[in-house]
């Protein structure tokens, strides 16, 4: 499988035509415990892939919904092979979580088509989170899989996308 720092600077194309091999990770701050459950495990499965640390951005913002926006910028800049949301969206009592998690979903998709840089979602939406204390170790535990799981899906894409280029190239 390839990895990361092995790709070449035309492995991945951003949509002005410049290439990028940095890994964006743009993490909501709500629920900040839980969320750095998948930051953190997102970062060890990286590096396990054989990706330097030091080619992963990691940006803060302040919910779900300023996501979608700050991939967008950072996908244009040319400088990121691939962008990761993460964030855990919850039923506040005021607003109807559902409509969060899928606008910012959807989002991150029209970024990626729009952009032609990949963008994985880590953005979260239980059917009902509690506060209590079981609850949030379940969420810390189930953060820390999905952390790993995009870590693959990042890397496997990225290598996909490359055999691709290189068929297209061809």
């Amino acid at each position: 499988m390839s990895q990361i720092n092995d790709l070449p600077l035309s492995a991945v194309s951003a949509s002005d035509g410049s290439r990028g091999q940095r890994i964006a990770f743009v993490q909501a701050q709500w629920h900040s415990d839980i969320v750095h459950q998948a930051r953190d495990a997102f970062l060890e499965e990286m590096q396990r892939q054989g990706v330097p640390l030091d080619r992963i951005d990691v940006f803060d913002v302040p919910g779900a919904f300023e996501i979608p926006l700050h991939a967008k910028r950072l996908a244009r800049s040319g400088r990121y092979a691939g962008i990761v949301g993460c964030a855990l969206v919850v039923d506040g009592g005021i607003y109807r979580h559902e409509f969060v998690a899928s606008t910012v979903v959807n989002s991150l998709m029209t970024v990626q088509l729009e952009t032609d840089v990949p963008v994985f979602s880590a953005v979260l939406t239980p059917h009902h989170f509690h506060e209590h204390v079981e609850h949030r170790k379940y969420f810390h535990r189930h953060f820390a899989v999905k952390g790993t799981e995009v870590a693959e899906a990042c890397v496997k894409t990225l290598a996909a996308l490359q055999q691709v280029d290189a068929l297209l190239a061809a």
